[in-house]
């Protein structure tokens, strides 16, 4: 059985429509407001509760918020990702839960590096960013940037492929 087998026919709208929102927004502004992301968990909790009793709910919203925060959360740390990807992350594994939020993460990173490394082709960044990889490995230090991309459009697309991929 899937994952997403398990999940109400509730669920899945909602979080598609929590991605695309933060991917449209982060496109647009390039931030990712926490009036999203922070009434995004706060609404995941009841839910998980009514679908899954309460203490299945509680513990299905904190492992999942807790492996969407902590898979982002060391980049961010080193510089490399906004706090708004971050929470994010920590609100779609609260609506669907650790696994789910694992794999989401897992094809997020894989989608999101494919469309950096497109950019940094495009730009013909790739001798600065060899540099910078070799200054953060020596040092630590982050040199100049060689560009960004807006990751919750990532995130939304991780989250699709994983909500649709296996239905």
């Amino acid at each position: 059985m899937s994952a997403t087998s398990t999940l109400s026919p509730f669920v899945a709208p909602v979080v598609i429509s929590l991605v695309l929102t933060a991917a449209a927004i982060d496109l647009h502004r390039r931030r990712i407001p926490n009036w999203l992301t922070f009434s995004a968990w706060m609404l995941a909790l009841p839910v998980q509760m009514a679908i899954h009793g309460a203490g299945g709910g509680v513990a299905g919203w904190a492992l999942g918020w807790l492996t969407g925060l902590s898979i982002f959360l060391p980049f961010y740390l080193l510089r490399g990702m906004a706090a708004g990807d971050v929470k994010l992350m920590a609100a779609t594994g609260a609506w669907l839960g650790a696994t789910l939020a694992f794999q989401i993460a897992m094809v997020t990173f894989l989608l999101g590096g494919v469309w950096a490394i497109v950019l940094v082709l495009k730009s013909r960044q790739q001798r600065q960013l060899v540099r910078n990889i070799g200054v953060i490995l020596r040092t630590g230090e982050r040199g100049p940037s060689v560009g960004s991309i807006p990751y919750g459009a990532a995130i939304a697309a991780g989250t699709l492929v994983m909500l649709f991929a296996s239905t």
